[in-house]
């Protein structure tokens, strides 16, 4: 199942991520009706809103989006308008940082204190996030390059501070003292109690109850794992040599384009064309080329690693098993699963071995597809077995398309049909705003308000959708600010320092161009603001519009899922707003976004007369490859758990022996010795024990959009029900009571190994929720 390995990881590089108690750095139905049908779908007609956001991104220049007269910074900061005034920001930032926690260590000194660690915990790490995960937007998405410069330095000086926290045995100690105490803990709310016991975990993952000897091994040990894990991914994303294909090895490719100039080059040349794995050559000789052999050797190419890049990734995997050890667990995945939906190693083994079950027979019957395939090129009596190189020239990947036949979609249309879609499920709605003289970064950010109907702005999108030199590639969903609630946070009692009262009112100043007072909600909220990059063409002139292929189409619903779960999980406490919460929670609502692309009905609201003729049949097929790509998915989550599990341990561990094993006992597809394909896995890095994540929120989109949206997926009632079941808690609440509400499943409720099956036994629809997208 190799040959399908690449199809199944994300494609961008994983990143380190840091996390002081929340900061974030931060993807049809078969059964669609192929019979002639047509209906006519009425709504809400496109308000003066909708319409105005096709100009805005179809037309931007025909609109005035900078005021001439308004000059403040990023993000509407009036101090932010030049780069060393986020260095600043940073350093003001430390200052008030050490006085909060100089609070929080002296509170057992008073009952009244203690009664408010918790919230001074949240305001504490909402402190330093509001400005690292400001400095990691910049990082990535600024052109300037001292903007760049600057955001490295205040992003690494407030991250040194959080990792100090994250090993602060006083800190620790007084939580302690918190949560030993029933009759505080009966006043924290919920969501109060679930952000305490964050903090609490995340202490205790930190090694902070060992003697000093052990913690200082422990900090080693991270040290030694942040260092490998550079080099495991910098060795993943290496070029890999190329191999020699011979000229009489490209008799009859397919490809009549880039297929017909390799030939003639080798006819010129007389000599072996080289050709480097991965590149375009390469790509095409695996789709086109009816000879095995050079198939053969670009796959052998293709998963090869060098000595050193096994060495990097046996030696990471054993550091990680030894800081497990450390802290009293049994392996990385025990410790790493703690605070997930699956809480266990054997517990997702339930969850992987119901979804192998489940999905093997789809993919047998596909590859018996494409073995009679094989058997008819060759002109074989029997059925040949497919081997890894054989997948794609006998079911060359296709690229998504859409249920129904539909015209090109600019970008500017299909955000009118997101604001009409979100106006039907949440009444939410996307306006366009217009953004100040140096408010935002480039000139093609496009700045939206989220506006709800009963209490009008809730948050902020600023939508850098257009590639450019020097912006970071792929789609990404950046949470520049959470929710949090501010009127209670007792500032005052903060403290000062003489000679410093200006640093420290720079940083209130900061602070409290976040805070806002909505309609019939009690109390003063900080309110979400979020960034949406991708890369999509520009507009011009003479193009026009930018016209979305839908495999875009579906990384923008994704990414907007993304994006009204941070505007609507709008919570208290900032380490469980929105986007906070569990690795294996969080995908569900960006999955689920991409349901709704199944459905004509929902399709209908990219039409702005909000009237359509919809035809149920159009260029929708299940394409049979999509089985063998899901359970290649599912072996990828399998080798990710063996190699955080107690195994890595034994001396005699061998990462390719392991892969092997697997493949020959579970695969469909049989291993081709000499490869080491998990040198390119890069996820094991970024997603360490966590690979499954997004198999397990397919299996609940899935299921979800079957039996909650698809009969009538512009509902309002159901719309409410997931808003409030699910959405507005972020991750305040526990996901499987979540599910189990949003379902009407009961059984789900405690996640038990039993509940983990369960979800393992749902149908993934392939069609939509490929990786890639996050």
């Amino acid at each position: 199942m190799l040959s399908s390995a690449r199809k199944a990881i994300a494609s961008q590089p994983t990143k380190t991520k840091f996390r002081f108690r929340g900061c974030l750095f931060s993807k049809q139905d078969a059964r669609l009706s192929r019979q002639l049908a047509t209906q006519v779908q009425h709504h809400m007609r496109a308000s003066v809103d909708d319409k105005a956001l096709i100009t805005l991104f179809d037309h931007p220049r025909s609109i005035l989006r900078h005021s001439p007269f308004a000059v403040t910074g990023l993000f509407a900061h009036p101090s932010l308008t030049h780069p060393g005034a986020l260095i600043s920001l940073a350093d003001a930032t430390l200052i008030r940082a050490q006085l909060l926690t100089d609070r929080i260590l002296r509170a057992r000194e008073s009952r009244e204190e203690l009664m408010k660690v918790v919230k001074n915990l949240d305001r504490l790490s909402d402190m330093l996030c509001g400005v690292i995960d400001l400095a990691e937007l910049v990082r990535n998405a600024h052109p300037d390059r001292i903007w760049v410069e600057a955001a490295n330095k205040a992003y690494e000086t407030l991250c040194e501070f959080m990792n100090v926290l994250n090993t602060h045995v006083g800190l620790y100690e007084v939580l302690k003292a918190v949560l030993s105490d029933p009759s505080i803990v009966k006043t924290l709310s919920p969501e109060a109690y679930q952000t305490a016991l964050i903090f609490w975990r995340d202490f205790e993952k930190s090694a902070i109850d060992l003697p000093p000897a052990q913690r200082n091994k422990f900090v080693s040990l991270s040290s030694d794992i942040l260092v490998l894990g550079r080099q495991f991914l910098e060795g993943a994303n290496a070029p890999r040599p190329p191999t020699s294909i011979k000229p009489s090895e490209l008799s009859g490719l397919k490809d009549k384009g880039m297929g017909v100039r390799l030939q003639l080059q080798a006819q010129f040349t007389q000599r072996d064309l080289q050709v480097y794995p991965g590149s375009l050559q390469a790509q095409m000789i695996m789709r086109s080329a009816p000879e095995e052999e050079p198939r053969r050797r670009v796959y052998l190419a293709a998963n090869s690693s060098t000595p050193k890049q096994i060495d990097v990734l046996e030696t990471l995997l054993r550091k990680r098993a030894e800081l497990a050890q450390l802290v009293g667990r049994d392996s990385f995945a025990h410790m790493t699963l703690d605070d997930k939906m699956a809480k266990t190693p054997d517990n997702v083994d339930n969850f992987l071995d119901a979804l192998l079950d489940h999905t093997r027979p789809f993919a047998r019957r596909a590859l018996h597809t494409l073995s009679q395939r094989k058997q008819a090129h060759h002109g074989l009596s029997s059925l040949p077995v497919i081997q890894a190189w054989d997948r794609d020239f006998y079911c060359p990947p296709e690229p998504p398309a859409p249920p129904i036949a539909l015209p090109p979609l600019t970008l500017g249309t299909v955000f009118m049909g997101l604001s009409r879609l979100f106006q039907h499920l949440y009444g939410i709605s996307l306006r366009p705003a217009e953004s100040a003289s140096g408010e935002v970064w480039h000139t093609d950010v496009h700045k939206l308000e989220v506006v709800d109907e009963d209490k009008g702005i809730i948050g902020w999108i600023y939508a850098d959708l257009f590639a450019r030199r020097g912006k970071a590639s792929g789609a990404a969903h950046y949470t520049v600010r959470c929710s949090r609630r501010t009127d209670d946070d007792d500032q005052r009692g903060d403290g000062s320092i003489e000679g410093l009262e200006l640093r420290i009112q720079e940083s209130e100043e900061f602070e409290a161009v976040k805070r806002h007072r909505l309609p019939n909600q009690d109390g003063v909220f900080q309110l979400p603001l979020v960034v949406l990059l991708c890369e999509f063409p520009r507009p011009t002139l003479t193009r026009g519009p930018t016209v979305l292929e839908w495999h875009e189409v579906l990384t923008l619903f994704h990414e907007m899922g993304h994006a009204m779960h941070s505007m609507i999980g709008r919570t208290e406490y900032q380490n469980v707003a929105g986007t906070r919460c569990a690795t294996d929670f969080v995908e569900l609502p960006s999955i689920l976004m991409e349901h709704f692309l199944n459905s004509p009905t929902v399709l209908s609201l990219f039409d702005v007369d909000g009237s359509s003729t919809v035809r149920q049949i159009g260029n929708h097929h299940n394409d049979p490859c999509h089985s063998i790509d899901t359970y290649s998915q599912i072996l990828l989550a399998a080798i990710d758990q063996k190699y955080h599990s107690p195994t890595v341990v034994d001396r005699s561990f061998d990462s390719t022996a392991e892969l092997a094993k697997l493949h020959d006992t579970r695969g469909l597809i049989p291993y081709v010795p000499g490869t080491s394909f998990q040198t390119q896995f890069g996820h094991l890095f970024g997603y360490g024990a966590t690979y499954y994540s997004y198999l397990f929120d397919r299996a609940i989109a899935s299921r979800v959009w079957r039996n909650v949206f698809a009969d009538d997926p512009l509902n309002r009632e159901t719309g409410e029900k997931y808003k409030h079941e699910v959405l507005r808690y972020g991750g305040g609440k526990d996901p499987w009571k979540m599910v189990s509400a949003l379902l009407d499943a009961p059984e789900l409720e405690t996640g038990d190994a039993d509940a983990m099956r369960e979800v393992g036994q749902w149908k993934i629809d392939d069609e939509v929720g490929q990786p890639g997208r996050h």
